[in-house]
């Protein structure tokens, strides 16, 4: 399996190419910010042919370059209904406005084709298969995409801003609810097996078992009886 990642604009968020191998067809995960030119990049280097995009939210930072990614290669968008407003309007999913120079370089606005992801849907794209969790929390339809183990590659969490390595995405936005986010941990990522890759919206990869015994949010999360530790203000 290739795996071709990258962070893309103002905010770092990563992009993500995955295909069974070069010269296959591949899936893309969140184009955000300027990411359109490194996705243009990434094709032509590996050799690829996108059939999808696939969004773990709805936030600007990892749905800004949609439309151009879906326009360019007519392909569909997959996002959860909870947060497919947010690509037509991003300043009213962020509770605030950007301002006129950073908007002035953003596509607002839907690609030609929307499908929806709905919580346990099963994706079979490019030749490879996604597990769909709904994934609340820091936004209400925020998810994530699970890929099974093979012979020679590890299980794979695309966690979005859900996970990161040694935190867990904001939740004072709009949409957002620690609440839910800590559900969303203890019911998606606890149950995953340690050597589970996690490739997650902003910063490096990890692994559940690391997270598992370092992370502290999802330590206290495992901690049956004891109140976990308010979400940091990372990600979008």
């Amino acid at each position: 399996m290739l795996i071709a990642g990258f962070p893309a604009g103002a905010w770092g968020t990563n992009c993500y190419l995955v295909a069974p191998a070069a010269g296959e067809e591949c899936v893309i995960i969140d184009p955000g910010h300027q990411a359109a030119d490194g996705v243009e990049e990434a094709l032509k280097k590996h050799r690829l042919k996108p059939v999808a995009v696939v969004l773990t939210h709805g936030h600007i930072d990892h749905v800004a370059s949609v439309v151009p990614v879906c326009g360019a290669h007519d392909v569909p968008a997959w996002i959860h209904p909870s947060d497919r407003y947010m690509m037509s309007d991003p300043e009213k999913a962020l509770g605030r406005s950007f301002g006129m120079p950073l908007m002035g370089e953003l596509t607002v606005g839907e690609p030609d084709d929307v499908r929806e992801l709905t919580e346990g849907a099963r994706l079979d794209l490019a030749g490879l298969t996604f597990s769909v969790a709904h994934a609340p929390g820091h936004t209400k339809g925020s998810v994530t995409f699970r890929m099974p183990e093979t012979a020679d590659v590890p299980p794979v969490l695309f966690s979005g801003d859900l996970l990161f390595a040694g935190s867990v995405g904001r939740t004072d936005l709009p949409g957002g609810s620690t609440e839910d986010l800590l559900e969303s941990l203890a019911r998606v990522c606890l149950p995953l097996e340690d050597s589970t890759v996690v490739l997650s919206g902003h910063g490096p990869q990890t692994t559940i078992g690391r997270e598992r015994a370092t992370n502290p949010y999802l330590r206290q999360v495992a901690a049956a009886g004891q109140g976990a530790p308010r979400a940091p203000r990372r990600g979008m």
